[in-house]
């Protein structure tokens, strides 16, 4: 068998055993501290990458959970299209203006005087849609309102009345108000 580098200096005499002992000892701690920090720097590299994929899975989530809104938005107004293309009213050639708002600008509507009158009782609804003002029922103006609010402009059941005039309200109370007055 083979001797080893240390046993063949010993025979030699170039090195003496307590020389040997403490360059085993030595070599042995150096050994230990390595295979400690072998250890720590496994550990540390193993959190380093996990931190990573936890980040990449909360990114990943978050894209996720944005498609799906958008996808979830896109299907709605697809529905209110749909709901206003079906439902839509066939919209008379008229002399009486049906004014509305739209955001801050005040519209009108050119409609005959039974449309007209179906859109003071509540029955039917003025809605938007790709820039053009449509007459729906008021049940699908409902449905529309349920999936979102801005498509519907104008209901005769939702006009809000002023409270705080009561007062002057009474006070006019004995004067007739003509029937040929609208808004």
């Amino acid at each position: 068998m083979a001797l080893s580098l240390q046993e063949q200096l010993l025979k030699a005499g170039l090195a003496d055993k307590q020389k040997a002992k403490s360059i085993k000892t030595e070599k042995r701690k150096q050994q230990k501290i390595q295979k400690k920090h072998k250890i720590e720097q496994e550990d540390e590299a193993r959190l380093a990458i996990e931190a990573a994929q936890e980040a990449k899975k909360a990114k990943d989530r978050e894209l996720n959970a944005k498609a799906k809104q958008e996808a979830e938005k896109k299907a709605i107004q697809a529905q209110i299209r749909q709901l206003i293309e079906v439902n839509k009213q066939v919209k008379p050639k008229g002399d009486i203006a049906c004014h509305f708002t739209d955001g801050t600008k005040i519209k009108q509507l050119y409609v005959d005087a039974r449309t007209q009158k179906a859109i003071s009782l509540g029955k039917l609804a003025i809605v938007k849609l790709d820039n053009a003002y449509e007459l729906v029922p008021m049940p699908v103006a409902d449905k529309i309102a349920e999936r979102d609010e801005s498509y519907v402009l104008f209901r005769a059941d939702k006009v809000e009345e002023d409270t705080t005039g009561k007062e002057e309200d009474d006070w006019y109370a004995e004067y007739q108000i003509p029937d040929d007055l609208m808004w």
